[in-house]
């Protein structure tokens, strides 16, 4: 089969390898059609210190038809269509930038019906983002406010359908008309404009001087500390980033009583929790229901062949991306 290998630090190239085989009991061997390109695979393409052996292959988003199964995988047959998050972490799991890939029958979902192989690949890693941020770590509640940074971003779009979905009220950041477009297309009930407007008067501004209930960090760097002022008393700011805070933006947290959360959808990954990414599974069928039901749309910025996966690298960092790259295989 024809996959992505990273070679070594920051080199990725297409080449023939050996398609893999069902190894375990309760594996499937699936024929991708697409996975997924996030922010994650560009920062294990170049990390200086890879704590794993190459060649490995990328991508741990993917969607495809189910090819062969163990004979204990009852809950899928051959020629199902799946889409999940699995691999691509320099784990032991098979990343999705290939022809073919296995995947435990557990941790797959089916696809949603009303769309395609490409945009069912978009979705995992950022919509387990999402609905582990909001929903697992900050609780989000009906009329509660929540401010979400680049909204028209990966995780950022299909977080304010989700937050629109729970009963809250939504502001966000954007950068240009473009994104403020597909944000209130999508249910945005603020945008904000960053590169004109001081985002944290705006806040104050929209909800009458008390400061949103949650804020979603997916930026990071100084967006962090400047968006302590903005969360009322007794708030909460997910973030997905490594947050480093400036010692007035610590004092008004402690005074406020600021919860501040962590969002990591990778951990069940990396440190093999079978139960916790069966979690996962269901996080997805609950997106399956919602995009069946016509609540939930993908946006893809851009779709390219899988022998250009570099190319789409270097285009998530390049940074200001709307919505998702998907490659197709």
């Amino acid at each position: 089969m024809k996959a992505v290998l990273l070679s070594a630090v920051d080199v990725m190239t297409l080449q023939e390898v050996e398609k893999p085989e069902l190894s375990r009991h309760k594996d499937m061997r699936v024929r991708l059609h697409a996975a997924g390109v996030n922010p994650i695979d560009a920062k294990m393409r170049v990390n200086s210190q890879l704590n794993f052996d190459v060649p490995k292959i990328l991508g741990c988003d993917g969607a495809g038809v189910v090819e062969s199964i163990g004979d204990k995988v009852h809950n899928f047959k051959i020629g199902d269509e799946v889409y999940f998050f699995n691999g691509g972490m320099g784990t032991t799991e098979q990343g999705n930038y290939a022809e073919y890939t296995t995947i435990n029958h557990h941790y797959a979902a089916l696809k949603p019906k009303n769309i395609s192989m490409t945009e069912a690949a978009a979705i995992p890693l950022a919509w387990i983002t999402a609905w582990e941020a909001l929903v697992e770590r900050a609780h989000l509640q009906f009329d509660q406010t929540i401010l979400i940074h680049a909204g028209a971003g990966g995780v950022g779009h299909l977080a304010i359908q989700l937050a629109k979905s729970l009963g809250a009220r939504v502001a966000v950041t954007v950068s240009n008309p473009k994104k403020k477009r597909l944000a209130q297309l999508l249910g945005a009930d603020y945008c904000i404009d960053y590169t004109k407007n001081d985002f944290v008067e705006e806040i104050m501004y929209w909800t009458n001087g008390k400061g949103v209930n949650v804020v979603l960090d997916t930026v990071g760097g100084d967006i962090f500390c400047d968006s302590v002022p903005a969360i009322k008393i007794y708030g909460k700011i997910v973030t997905l980033l490594d947050p480093i805070c400036n010692q007035e933006a610590a004092k008004i947290a402690k005074r406020r009583n600021l919860s501040l959360i962590y969002e990591l959808m990778l951990t069940p990954l990396l440190e093999h929790m079978h139960d916790e990414r069966v979690i996962q599974r269901l996080m997805l069928e609950r997106a399956t229901r919602l995009i069946e039901a016509d609540k939930l749309i993908v946006q893809i910025t851009q779709i390219l062949p899988l022998a250009q996966a570099a190319k789409a690298h270097q285009i998530i960092e390049e940074g200001h991306t709307t919505g998702k790259i998907v490659l197709t295989i």
